[in-house]
């Protein structure tokens, strides 16, 4: 279980990194009661500890945020069926109604806190008396975890202010003002963190036989094929980067065993009750009862009087009140009928029943409402619905399908992974993916990625990585098409432009 989360005060405009500050302080001499000053982490090694656990907790915090960017620009839950009003928020990313009048994310989505975290820790551990093994695996586990977050926020933005360093002391605002460092040298500090991880985790793989819920050698790898990947496609990187991708994928590949693989059962990887040595997990996000619940989907769910009307066949019955009574939230966002019908015209695949239900109206003609997501309803508690599923970050069907892209980009043939996917999804009458030309690959992995990853924060990084044709391909043009291709990245707003002279918005805004 992790550990409860506490994490150094900062000053508030800090946790946003670049607002207006009147901070005088030196920001360790403050220290309410929830909180560990520096001194405590220097001398007592538990303080130490509790520090790199509240990294952990500060993560956690974020997790709808990476779900959203990750997600909900895709073609998933675009004007989909739903019982209630619309989710708003939501509903502007999909539809990509973004503009520099309309920012979704203002205050770098509040990433700045993190990366505050993040320094902090790296700069303190290395003088704490923890032994010298574990400083090393604290210091891994961060640098990758750092590397994770501007990588989102490169892939979010492009170029973002580049900090390293823990802020110490603040005199007046203008201290905070930081420019938009260019998106290829924060490339080169994501993978200068991922090579800083690996090295301080040494050759070792240690792979958790508990919950896989503290960043990896594995987690770094994984990770450093995604990156590589993306370089190739989008900054010049081409097929050198494809390679080190490939490598590093292969690398995870070839430990497949009774630790590490594909489950049978989909419906296992998400299962709480199964957290424990769960060998399809790399890294994820950790819920627990009377912890914290994984609530970001809450209007993914169906509010409880509703339920009562509705039902998951034509004929009327069961009610999804009988099948789940105590799941209790809100049905904003859907799929539309196009993408239903997409998903679950046969062959039956197990990811899809393991992932939504759809529900009908109980009276005829029994028309369809919406979807209810299953995937994250966790479990019950006497009369109470508990959502403490994990929420993966990485697992491995994240490696197979990014080896299978990295073959495809390198003229390879990527069938093998595809097919262990597909041999999953459908059992042992499946289809067999062939080999077919670089385009054809891209989209069979792309339909892959479209099924095994639904709520999980990855078809929008999918599209993008394999190349922005592939956007335009898979969304409806009337929301993104080439002549909006600016809307690939995020604006800033102007409260941020106007906090920190030195911001500029982000071209095409």
């Amino acid at each position: 279980m992790m550990k409860k989360h506490i994490h150094l005060l900062i000053c508030s405009a800090i946790l946003m990194m670049l607002g207006t500050l009147s901070c005088t302080k030196k920001l360790d001499e403050v220290v309410p009661q929830d909180t560990i000053s520096k001194d405590q982490a220097l001398k007592d090694p538990n303080a130490a500890r509790t520090l790199y656990h509240g990294v952990y907790g500060r993560f956690r915090a974020y997790n709808g945020t990476f779900f959203q960017l990750g997600e909900m620009r895709s073609d998933i839950w675009v004007d989909g069926l739903f019982t209630e009003s619309v989710d708003g928020g939501l509903q502007n990313l999909y539809r990509h109604n973004i503009s520099r009048l309309n920012v979704p994310f203002g205050d770098w989505a509040g990433f700045y806190n993190l990366i505050y975290n993040f320094n902090n820790v790296i700069k303190i551990i290395p003088q704490t008396p923890l032994p010298e093994a574990e400083k090393n695996r604290i210091l891994a586990e961060v640098h990758g975890l750092r590397a994770y977050v501007y990588f989102t926020m490169l892939r979010t933005w492009g170029d973002v202010p580049l900090n390293t360093e823990p802020v110490e002391t603040i005199i007046n605002a203008a201290e905070t003002y930081k420019r938009r460092t260019g998106a290829d040298t924060v490339m080169a500090q994501v993978k200068s963190d991922i090579e800083k991880s690996l090295q301080l985790f040494g050759s070792t793989n240690l792979l958790s036989t508990d919950k896989r819920v503290y960043w990896s050698r594995l987690a770094s790898l994984v990770l450093k094929g995604d990156v590589f990947l993306w370089s190739g496609t989008h900054m010049g990187g081409g097929n050198a980067d494809f390679t080190i991708a490939r490598t590093s994928l292969q690398e995870v590949r070839n430990l497949e065993g009774a630790l590490l693989g594909l489950h049978a059962d989909y419906a296992h990887i998400f299962d709480p009750t199964r957290k424990t040595n769960n060998k399809e997990m790399i890294f994820a996000v950790n819920y627990e009862l009377q912890q914290a619940q994984n609530g970001i989907f809450g209007s993914f769910l169906v509010n409880s009087i509703q339920a009562n009307t509705l039902s998951f066949d034509l004929a009327a019955t069961p009610t999804v009140s009988s099948v789940y009574p105590f799941v209790n939230g809100a049905n904003r966002v859907g799929l539309n009928q196009a993408m239903i019908t997409r998903l679950t015209t046969a062959p039956a695949d197990q990811r899809i029943s393991k992932t939504f239900r759809v529900m009908y109206s109980n009276a005829a003609p029994f028309a369809v409402r919406g979807v209810l997501l299953t995937k994250y309803l966790g479990t019950t508690a006497g009369t109470a619905q508990v959502y403490n599923n994990d929420f993966p970050i990485f697992r491995y069907a994240d490696v197979l399908l990014l080896l299978a892209e990295a073959k495809a980009k390198l003229g390879e043939d990527p069938s093998a992974e595809i097919n262990a996917i597909r041999q999953r999804a459908y059992g042992a009458g499946f289809t067999p993916h062939v080999n077919s030309g670089s385009a054809a690959n891209m989209n069979a992995i792309l339909n892959e990625y479209l099924r095994e990853f639904i709520g999980e924060g990855k078809r929008w990084w999918a599209l993008r990585r394999a190349g922005d044709a592939y956007v335009y391909a898979n969304l409806n043009p009337t929301y993104l098409s080439a002549s909006t291709a600016a809307k690939l990245l995020l604006p800033l707003s102007l409260t941020m432009l106007n906090n920190d002279p030195l911001l500029t918005q982000t071209q095409g805004y």
